[in-house]
């Protein structure tokens, strides 16, 4: 009688010692799953995130914009994924399959900024009439997701714009730059949402327009000034990767 007395107290110890640990586990977990969420992302690059206060890989500000993660659709197969950050803009970006790229944009693009380089007029105006058609070629339909697909094409119709004043003015080399500073915010727009295959930077001159609008983007980090060309060819400074 003793011993089967002994044995239901220890069983009723173990019980709860069991129901003790499950609830600690329950809290540990709990709390684990709190300080994993909490996210912070930089305010000029809310694409980098980590924990509060580090530093942003990119231009070295504190992290300090709390991230609100964006659940995935259902069977793990998210057509694309966001990231908002409070104060931020949603940033997109698509992760499906598509025949999509802006390859031959970005191609155009780059001749068109080197003719400049160069101060070279004639050559830009060519240069633009071939980005303008590199526009008109390329295909929007293969964008998979339809929000994309209108980013895109309100993003190209505002460029389109931009790029035909500098391919019908040759000679006519400062307005072309004040047109081409308008298309490389375009350029960079397009960068950042579709991505390259090639790696990318966006610099900028403090010189041009008052520093206001002086950003291109480039295929090097050697700086070689667009909007200056052989009067100031190496004013400038890489900003950011944008691939």
């Amino acid at each position: 009688m003793k011993n089967t007395i002994l044995s239901i107290i220890t069983l009723a110890l173990v019980s709860v010692s069991c129901n003790q640990k499950n609830k600690e586990t329950e809290a540990d977990t709990s709390v684990a799953t709190k300080t994993t969420s909490e996210l912070y992302s930089c305010p000029m690059h809310p694409e980098v995130t980590g924990k509060k206060g580090a530093e942003c890989t990119e231009c070295g500000m504190e992290l300090t914009e709390k991230v609100t993660q964006m659940p995935k659709t259902e069977n793990n197969d998210p057509i694309t994924t966001a990231v908002k950050t409070e104060n931020t803009a949603v940033t997109t970006k698509t992760i499906a399959e598509s025949s999509f790229t802006i390859n031959e944009i970005v191609s155009s693009y780059l001749k068109l900024k080197n003719a400049l380089v160069k101060d070279d007029s004639k050559g830009a105006a060519n240069a633009g009439k071939a980005l303008y058609a590199t526009f008109n070629k390329v295909n929007s339909n293969t964008i998979l997701e339809k929000k994309l697909k209108n980013k895109y094409n309100d993003i190209v119709a505002d460029a389109k714009e931009h790029v035909k004043h500098i391919g019908d003015n040759a000679g006519k080399m400062d307005h072309q730059r004040e047109y081409f500073a308008l298309l490389s915010k375009d350029m960079n727009d397009l960068i950042k949402t579709f991505g390259t295959d090639q790696k990318l930077y966006q610099a900028y001159c403090p010189m041009y327009n008052e520093g206001k609008n002086g950003y291109w983007i480039s295929e090097t980090k050697e700086i070689r000034n667009p909007y200056f060309g052989s009067e100031m060819l190496n004013c400038g400074r890489i900003v950011e990767t944008v691939k």
